[in-house]
C-alpha cells in the first residue's frame, strides 16, 4: 500500500511510521526537516521530501499515487493545522484519494456531562489551554464538510510509557474515566484505521 505521512518526525508520526515501514509499505513522508528521518534513510520503502505542509505544491508534489494519507500533525503553538488542512483536502480530491486518517485531541470529542459542548469547551477538560483544541477542532469540521472517508483517533493525555497493547476506545467519547495513553498505542491504533472501516467519518477517544 502506498502510504502518505505528514509529522512523520513527531511523537505519535515517528511510530506510525515505524509501522509502516515494519509491514513494508511504500511511504511518502512530507518533512520540514529529513535529518530527523536519518535513522531511516536505507530502508527502500521509504521516500522522504523536503517541504512544507502549508505549501500547496509541497503536498501536490508529494501525495501523487497515494492509497491513504495519515496526518500526525501537531498543533506546535501554530495554526499550521487549520491552514494546511483545506490544501490537503483539495489535494485528495484532485488525485481521487478518499482515505484519511488524523490524530487529534480527547477535546474535540463530546462531553458526557454537557450534552450540547465538546469536552474542551465544558468544565469536563481540565486544561486551562484551549488553543490546541480549537485548532483540531476546525479541522474537524473542515473534514466533516466533505465526502472523505476520515477517521479523527482523539488521545487523552500522552504518555512515554511503552505500549501496553490493550486499551479502550469509543466513538465520540473519551471512554470513562480514561486518564491517559501511551504513544505508542495511539500510534498503533491509528496505524490499523488504514484497513479498519468502521470508524468511518468518525471521531474516536482512546485511553487506559
Amino acid at each position: 500500500m502506498n502510504l502518505f505521512i505528514l509529522g512523520a518526525t513527531g511523537r505519535v508520526g515517528r511510530f506510525i511510521l515505524l509501522n509502516a515501514l515494519k509491514d513494508k509499505n511504500n511511504v511518502t513522508a512530507l518533512v520540514r526537516d529529513p535529518e530527523k528521518l536519518d535513522s531511516f534513510l536505507n530502508d527502500a520503502h521509504l521516500t522522504i521530501v523536503r517541504g512544507n505542509v502549508l505549501n500547496r505544491e509541497d503536498i501536490r508534489g508529494a501525495i501523487k499515487n497515494a492509497d491513504v494519507v495519515i496526518s500526525a500533525l501537531n498543533t506546535d503553538g501554530t495554526t499550521t493545522l487549520s491552514e494546511s488542512m483545506p490544501q490537503i483536502i483539495e489535494e485528495m480530491q484532485r488525485e481521487g484519494i478518499k482515505r484519511i486518517i488524523t490524530i487529534g485531541t480527547a477535546g474535540i470529542l463530546n462531553s458526557r456531562e454537557y450534552v450540547d459542548l465538546l469536552r474542551y469547551a465544558s468544565p469536563e477538560s481540565r486544561r486551562r489551554s484551549t488553543r490546541a483544541a480549537k485548532e483540531h477542532h476546525k479541522v474537524y469540521d473542515l473534514l466533516k464538510q466533505t465526502n472523505l472517508n476520515w477517521t479523527i483517533v482523539c488521545p487523552t493525555a500522552l504518555s512515554e510509557a511503552e505500549a501496553e497493547g490493550e486499551y479502550r476506545t469509543t466513538v465520540d467519547f473519551l471512554p470513562e474515566n480514561g486518564r491517559k495513553i501511551s504513544i505508542k498505542d495511539t500510534a498503533d491504533f491509528a496505524y490499523m484505521q488504514i484497513l479498519n472501516h468502521t470508524h468511518i467519518k468518525a471521531r474516536v477517544g482512546i485511553a487506559y
